[in-house]
């Protein structure tokens, strides 16, 4: 078949249809298979290309996406002897020495996270010190069309187009997130030079388990031999579960919230492009990893960190009269942080936009939210959504003192929110990652 936008859309389709992803339909079966057996003989097949480029992994709850983009961002502009580290003492391609300084070298680096906001190939991209790229639509096509991806699992083919890709790209260095968990993840098949797990919250408890230290066993199963693990904070449930496993594999161990950073952490924060109350701990964590790995890390290029790697919905501003932030934060821990510090902003009035997956703990996350705020509930557009009424009519009941009303779209919502909010007001979307996608798609359509 040949290649033009119609045909790359077809195939999107299909593989959607055929491969459905966890993002649009949950943990079904036919998206959700566990285990490493699919995908390691799938990247036998590929010619094992992540053999081709060292790696480092990223697993946790939450926070994984934005230490994975601090990294990713950072690396491209690293200290000769730092580079010679990650590239094994082989030369990098160079580029012409930059405002870094002439000791630079400018490394090609590698970004897998998930999920994807606005368009698939976000999964995958290319970072370098002058910004970021996807992988085009052709190679997209081209890729599936060399290879024969039946019987596997959306992700298990995600991750062997980034692999693939990666290689091809002929990157440095790559930062891969793991999609869910870390022991039986697709991404777990790579030796890594470094582990990186960030905080470790209760989330998909019917699959991780039901305590963080169950869930905790899950993260540091992309341990390996001899390699070394960064933990972003150290406490009593989850530590023992690291300290036994890194002590089983001889991986050294370094919890981030023990090791200072020797950075004004303080003032990186308020000039960071990435915001968000996570933000702190996350900043601290992807320090101290570039730290274990034997590098400083280049300020500015962590400052820029979403510019540079593209990401997005991470307490972004969409728009500031009113002052609209979304963020992609679905969980408990991740919703009462965000919440606290929508507690603690300078405001006038506060509307919350609203919406959540049908599977999430509804029961746990009510009690948080804030009860001076005006809510809109509304319905991303995904069969995995609790349609506004239905969650209208648990909230009531779970929260009966909340100022509940509702919006059939989430662009409804929205609209319905800008027409109640004063100059002063802030208006948060969120609730779910289908939310935010479709919060960032009508505030790009306005510009």
């Amino acid at each position: 078949m040949k290649y033009d936008e119609n045909s790359y859309d077809a195939l999107l389709e299909r593989i959607f249809l055929i491969s459905p992803s966890v993002q649009n339909v949950g943990f079904a079966p036919d998206a959700y298979k566990p285990g490493l057996e699919g995908m390691c003989a799938f990247s036998r097949k590929l010619g094992d290309p992540w053999k081709r480029f060292r790696c480092i992994h990223v697993a946790g709850t939450n926070g994984k996406g934005s230490v994975a983009s601090m990294l990713a961002s950072m690396l491209t502009c690293s200290p000769c002897e730092a580079a010679e580290l990650l590239t094994g003492g082989s030369a990098p391609r160079n580029a012409p020495p930059g405002p870094t300084g002439p000791n630079t070298v400018h490394l090609r680096v590698g970004l897998y996270t998930s999920p994807h906001l606005t368009d698939f190939r976000e999964r995958m991209k290319v970072i370098t010190d002058r910004g970021w790229r996807m992988p085009t639509k052709r190679q997209v096509w081209d890729f599936f069309q060399k290879y024969d991806t039946s019987g596997l699992s959306f992700f298990e083919m995600t991750t062997g187009l980034a692999f693939w890709w990666f290689a091809k790209q002929k990157v440095d260095i790559a930062v891969i997130e793991t999609g869910l968990g870390g022991l039986l993840d697709s991404t777990n098949i790579i030796t890594p030079e470094l582990c990186v797990i960030t905080s470790i919250g209760l989330d998909h408890c019917a699959l991780l388990g039901n305590t963080r230290a169950e869930i905790a066993v899950q993260k540091a199963g992309i341990f390996k031999s001899g390699v070394p693990a960064v933990i972003a904070a150290e406490d009593p449930e989850t530590a023992p579960v690291f300290r036994a496993k890194a002590k089983a594999l001889g991986c050294p161990l370094i919890f981030a919230d023990h090791e200072p950073s020797s950075v004004d952490e303080d003032t990186i924060l308020r000039r960071m492009d990435l915001q968000g109350p996570c933000q702190r701990q996350n900043l601290h964590t992807a320090l101290i990893a570039l730290k274990t790995l034997g590098y400083a890390p280049d300020i500015p290029a962590i400052e820029k960190t979403a510019k540079r790697t593209g990401l997005r919905g991470r307490w972004e501003t969409l728009c500031k009269k009113p002052g609209v932030i979304c963020d992609i934060g679905h969980n408990p821990p991740a919703l009462q942080l965000n919440f606290s510090r929508l507690a603690a902003m300078e405001r006038n009035n506060l509307i919350i936009v609203y919406g959540i997956m049908a599977d999430k703990d509804l029961e746990r996350i009510a009690p948080l939210m804030p009860a001076d705020a005006s809510y809109i509930l509304v319905s991303p557009d995904t069969p995995r959504a609790m349609p506004h009424h239905s969650l209208f009519q648990k909230l009531s009941r779970l929260r009966p003192g909340l100022n509940l009303r509702e919006a059939p779209g989430v662009a409804d919502g929205i609209s319905l929110a800008l027409s109640m909010a004063g100059p002063r007001d802030l208006i948060y979307i969120g609730g779910s990652t289908f939310v935010v996608t479709e919060a960032i798609t009508y505030f790009d359509n306005l510009q």
